[in-house]
């Protein structure tokens, strides 16, 4: 029988499912306990995080038993995946589970920073008619969606802006234009600046890595189209929030929506003061209920078979 830390939030039926066949301590709050953490991980055979956990340095070399991490969630920035490797830690992700729930929020804060028409509901409520104001929204269709970083979750995007009738073009570093998945989901490849210099609505969906850090600094932000809209649900640092801000004051851009941040939980920041068409969120585009079950029960499967 192994042991086995689950130290944040997963669905508890998988939990259960654990719990069938090995010794599962669960306590989505351990992470928060780093010493205790540091205790209960250096006596367990597989350790199961989600994106707060940081999975390195003292963790890590604590983990003398540890033959498995499992990670609920695709990105892997917070585990130092190398330093797994040298110790024999098996690291499996939950790749794809949570893809449906990315690409509907893209696509829904898309429709949204187009339209610019879904925060006059205490303007109505008192009395107020902004309906002139609110008149000059524009329509998804026909609009360009550029899409940097064509995975699973990109893809996925791309199919669903192709039922709206938008354009899709698509940049990944590791993919060229004959590649079969471009064509696959109704999309050309295309470099990252035209992505950048073309696109209405551009959308991240690339790992932070030496190549991505800053990859959306000023300087790209500006030569953004005019009245474009930005997304980043991939991970914080690779858009310069404050260039960022300063485009939405100056009305450069149209709107951004961010899901992730440099730090998290966000510091109050001044420069998103007054910003307008924004839509701020707590790392939750890939968390849904039907996504956390997903995720929860792929990885209890992958760490079943993992333990053999």
């Amino acid at each position: 029988m192994a042991r086995i830390v689950i130290c944040e939030f997963m669905d508890e039926r998988a939990v259960a499912q654990l719990s069938a066949r090995h010794d599962v301590l669960y306590d989505p709050q351990l992470q928060k306990e780093p010493f205790r953490l540091l205790e209960e991980a250096s006596t367990c055979d597989v350790l199961i995080v989600r994106n707060l956990t940081q999975v390195r340095g003292e963790l890590l070399s604590g983990m003398a038993r540890c033959k498995v991490v499992g990670r609920l969630g695709v990105g892997l920035d917070n585990i130092d995946v190398s330093g797994c490797e040298a110790k024999s830690i098996k690291v499996i992700p939950a790749t794809g589970a949570n893809a449906l729930s990315v690409a509907e929020y893209v696509i829904a804060s898309a429709m949204m920073l187009l339209r610019g028409a879904y925060t006059s509901t205490s303007a109505v409520i008192a009395g107020k008619w902004p309906r002139a104001a609110l008149s000059n929204g524009r329509e998804t269709s026909g609009k360009t969606l550029g899409i940097i970083g064509f995975g699973s979750i990109g893809q996925l995007v791309a199919r669903m802006a192709n039922g709206l009738g938008m354009k899709v073009i698509a940049f990944d570093a590791l993919l060229d234009a004959s590649t079969p998945v471009f064509g696959q989901n109704g999309s050309t490849c295309a470099n990252l600046q035209q992505v950048i210099t073309q696109s209405d609505v551009v959308t991240l969906h690339v790992p932070l890595v030496d190549g991505t850090r800053g990859l959306f600094n000023a300087d790209r932000i500006a030569s953004m189209k005019p009245g474009a809209v930005l997304i980043n649900t991939s991970r914080g640092h690779i858009v310069d929030v404050v260039a960022l801000a300063s485009a939405l004051k100056s009305g450069h851009l149209g709107g951004a929506a961010l899901d992730v941040f440099d730090a998290e939980p966000m510091p109050a920041s001044a420069c998103f003061e007054d910003c307008p068409n924004l839509l701020l969120t707590p790392h939750i585009s890939g968390v849904s209920a039907e996504s956390n079950e997903r995720v929860s029960f792929m990885i209890a499967q992958k760490v079943l078979e993992s333990l053999g």
